[in-house]
């Protein structure tokens, strides 16, 4: 039996600290089965601070924002061996089946599908769709917050505004995982270990 195939993304909060390093250790045990999807952290909050300061548009900024999670990526690809930069559906596939962790750079895939360019859409919604472009079994989201639907994780700013409509799209099972439960990775990758993000209000 095939194993099932596992969207992870890591907050980019955790660019700034906490257990880091226990989720990269844990995922590499997993190599083969996990796509990580980094967020923009840091590196999304300079894009939004020089939007306002320079002014530029939202198809900019939506990019912009995208290469800040490439580049929290690249920083998690120097962290461990096996993890790798992919960023196309045929990389992430080439990756797995070599026994790699494949880290998604969101920009070509993101701008070829002509997603809407809107600060609503971040890496949470991001993470959601490409789930549903590569028929992945589960979606994973690494950061603070209750557990709850999807719709009342976005009213409450824990998911982005987008969220609920992407994960609903994309018809996969999304759990919430908070950063200090690394530990629980290998049970939360088959259905348990984490809450469910439910699809009703």
């Amino acid at each position: 039996m095939a194993r099932s195939l596992i969207v992870l993304k890591i907050g980019g909060a955790q660019a700034r600290g906490g257990p880091l390093r226990e989720w990269l250790d844990a995922i590499s045990r997993h190599a083969g089965r996990i796509v990580v999807v980094p967020g923009g952290g840091p590196f999304a909050d300079v894009v939004r601070a020089m939007q306002g300061q320079i002014g530029f548009d939202e198809a900019a900024a939506h990019e912009m924002a995208m290469l800040g999670m490439s580049q929290f990526g690249r920083a998690l690809q120097s962290l461990r061996p096996g993890f790798e930069r992919a960023d196309s559906r045929a990389s992430l596939r080439d990756a797995l089946a070599r026994g790699q962790t494949p880290i998604w750079s969101p920009a070509p895939m993101a701008l070829a599908a002509g997603l809407p360019a809107s600060w609503d859409i971040t890496s949470d919604s991001l993470a959601a769709w490409l789930a549903g472009e590569l028929g992945a079994d589960r979606l994973i989201l690494v950061k603070h917050g209750a557990p709850g639907s999807a719709a009342a994780l976005a009213a409450i700013g824990v998911v982005d505004p987008a969220f609920p409509a992407y994960i609903a799209a994309a018809r996969v099972r999304a759990f919430l995982a908070a950063p200090e439960q690394a530990a629980r990775l290998s049970d939360g990758l088959d259905g348990s270990g984490f809450p469910e993000i439910g699809l009703e209000p």
